[in-house]
């Protein structure tokens, strides 16, 4: 399979898994109503909804503001998209890929339900390392942290330029 294709598909791959998850809780779990399920001491499904962006910011109080954001997340992910065709390393575009699904599954909620579903909730005691949040946020999480880490640790092997000194 072509590296940019297996990129899509790993995008593909996280938005079905998001949607999914995010069915299974309101569904089947009926969080909405529970609220709290305690899944492990450390991990706990905790039912929330996200009406802004990262880390509760820019919070859509209106009907205008939500579109807003999910135009702004959709001109972002379009970019992502746009960026994976171009991208010539295997492992930025497969890093894309989690980033592109995650994005598209959060554009899906906010679109169809006016914010994004969020349920996982670790923590260590009281401490809560992490906001509540969904399968698309982690994998666009995830995709950023190494798309950082790679900027600044990964090198590109560039061959020798023959400077010829006159």
């Amino acid at each position: 399979m072509h590296s940019r294709a297996l990129a899509y598909a790993v995008a593909a791959a996280i938005f079905v898994a998001d949607q999914i998850t995010k069915w299974w809780v309101l569904g089947p779990l009926d969080l909405r109503t529970v609220q709290q399920i305690e899944i492990l001491p450390i991990f706990n499904f905790t039912y929330t909804e996200n009406h802004g962006i990262s880390l509760g910011l820019l919070t859509a109080s209106t009907d205008t503001a939500r579109w807003f954001l999910v135009a702004a997340t959709a001109a972002i992910a379009i970019g992502v998209a746009v960026w994976i065709w171009r991208e010539k390393q295997r492992g930025d575009q497969l890093t894309l890929g989690l980033i592109l699904g995650g994005a598209a599954g959060n554009i899906l909620d906010r679109s169809t339900l006016g914010y994004v579903v969020d349920f996982a909730d670790l923590h260590f005691g009281g401490f809560r390392p992490f906001l509540v949040f969904n399968v698309a946020d982690a994998a666009i999480s995830i995709g950023v942290v190494i798309l950082l880490l790679r900027a600044f640790f990964a090198r590109n092997e560039r061959p020798e330029e023959n400077i010829e000194h006159a």
